[in-house]
């Protein structure tokens, strides 16, 4: 943490590199990230750890906490710290990093433009790069135009091309007038050119006329990337980078880079953030409540629906009913359908049976509370059946050990275990953060109206995850765990269905001192 705090503060550099096993003082190592992005200082970091196994080998090796990789991770996006997966990507990201500007553009689907002299390798990073998250930029009509004035007959216009045909005496100025007319579009970010190597390593020299006459013509980053290891031989390798055109072995450590210089770009873009807050009056009255409650540990759905409906988020409130007299005082004055809970303690109540749903009469309501309070007990918690159409959502949080409050948000119901369609994100947070983290998630195509369905207000789910998030970090010495579990998303708005809110029955420190 001081060493990075350090090379923050020399004026000469302009990247930093970090390799991560963990953080003795993760405060400090925040407060390094932030200084970083207030100063458009680059980090790109491999962390280490990401498995049980290899966790467990940092500990033994540092002696100090790992850490759950899902914090971590959750932190690097808060602070846009870039991610890589081993040495070689590490490598890659920083010579881009220190060595290409990309261009500003204000175009919506900005991208990378590839030039290749074979249609199967054109074809592989197409792969390649929708594995690693990167876009290509689209071509315009007169830039489709132009390039199939240039090429071989047979040869489609696109981008990644493959320009090369059948060679000849004009292959290499169409190779690079071709370069230069994909790269001259709006929507081009950065120009590569993807070529195998000459025999022994060596790199042609025509390929460096190719980056230098795109460059020339537009002011546009370029590069030139080995489809594989082994250019090192070559002394013009060095030569080039430090002019500002580097060379660079291995496509898939590539568009690793390329992934982490358009998402840098991205988060240098994105508007302040605005974290909603909670007042410190409702703070303080809820940590008063939430003292009285601590010894017990788990609130129950009545009292955490309660918590979480006061915060501001919008939940399915319902009555508690601890015996069978005043379930029947009561039954005749219920609107139906109304679902019926154990309220005994149990917190995955599917499991044992203590939901009941759609209860339509006073009738089926007391034969239902009867056969459950028999095998789980007279507490149990009625509330209304929603019944409107929706997607099943998840929110929770939990307390990293490290860096406090994080909030999980996702796809839920009985399926949240299995697929975990999830994000994790530092408390606190703002809507917009929400829905960006929301739309990287494999289920996100649901929302927008999948098989002719109406789009769901996504906009109220990722609302209703800033406040819980100002919620845990507001209450963050009291409050363990919140699950909100389903989460009903529709057309018509978000409902929380399900509450529980785990407290942390330590007393805090200064009534341990009191």
């Amino acid at each position: 943490e001081d060493y990075l705090d350090y090379v923050l503060d020399l004026p000469e550099t302009g990247v930093v590199g970090l390799f991560l096993e963990t953080s003795r003082q993760p405060d400090k190592l925040q407060a390094a990230f932030a200084k970083a992005a207030d100063r458009g200082i680059p980090i790109i970091v491999l962390k280490v750890g990401r498995t049980e196994l290899a966790a467990r080998l940092a500990v033994s090796h540092s002696g100090a906490l790992a850490g759950s990789d899902a914090g971590y991770q959750a932190v690097f996006d808060r602070y846009g710290v870039q991610r890589v997966r081993d040495m070689d990507e590490l490598a890659t990201a920083l010579i881009l990093f220190s060595k290409l500007s990309l261009p500003d553009s204000d175009h919506p689907a900005p991208g990378l433009v590839s030039l290749h002299d074979s249609g199967g390798e054109r074809q592989l990073i197409i792969d390649l790069a929708a594995d690693a998250g990167v876009p290509f930029a689209e071509l315009g009509e007169a830039t489709t135009a132009t390039l199939e004035d240039l090429l071989d007959p047979g040869l489609p216009a696109v981008n990644p091309l493959d320009a090369w045909g059948a060679g000849g005496a004009d292959a290499d100025k169409v190779m690079a007038q071709s370069l230069a007319a994909m790269l001259a579009e709006e929507s081009a970010l950065l120009g590569a050119v993807v070529h195998d190597r000459a025999p022994g390593s060596a790199i042609y020299s025509e390929y460096f006329e190719y980056l230098e006459h795109a460059h020339a013509g537009t002011g546009k980053p370029v590069c030139l990337v080995a489809s594989r290891q082994g250019t090192g031989s070559d002394v013009r390798v060095v030569e080039a980078t430090r002019r500002g055109f580097p060379v660079l072995d291995g496509v898939s450590q590539f568009l690793s880079g390329v992934r982490s210089l358009f998402a840098y770009r991205e988060f240098q873009r994105r508007p302040p953030v605005k974290i909603p807050t909670l007042s410190p009056i409702i703070v303080d009255n809820l940590r008063a409540q939430l003292a009285e409650a601590r010894l017990s540990g788990e609130l129950g759905e009545h009292l955490s629906t309660a918590l979480l409906t006061e915060c501001g988020l919008t939940m399915n409130s319902g009555m508690l009913v601890d015996d069978a007299e005043q379930l029947a005082s009561v039954a005749e004055q219920l609107i139906y359908p109304v679902v019926l809970k154990t309220a005994g303690g149990t917190a995955h109540k599917t499991d044992v049976a203590g939901v009941v749903l759609a209860i339509q009469s006073a009738v089926e309501l007391r034969t239902a509370y009867a056969e459950m309070s028999a095998r789980l007990g007279p507490k149990a918690y009625i509330a209304p059946m929603v019944e409107a159409p929706g997607v099943e959502m998840i929110l929770g949080a939990s307390r990293d050990p490290q860096f406090g409050p994080m909030v999980v948000l996702g796809f839920g119901g009985v399926h949240a275990e299995t697929l975990q369609d999830v994000a994790v994100l530092a408390a606190p947070f703002d809507a917009a953060t929400a829905e960006r983290a929301l739309a990287r998630l494999a289920l996100a195509p649901l929302l927008g109206g999948a098989r002719g369905a109406e789009p769901v207000d996504v906009g109220a789910f990722c609302e209703m995850a800033a406040r819980l998030s100002a919620m845990v970090h507001g209450l963050a010495d009291c409050v363990l765990e919140v699950d909100i579990n389903p989460v009903k998303l529709g057309p018509w708005g978000v409902l929380g269905l399900d509450a529980l809110v785990v407290l942390d029955t330590a007393p805090a420190a200064d009534e341990a001192v009191a």
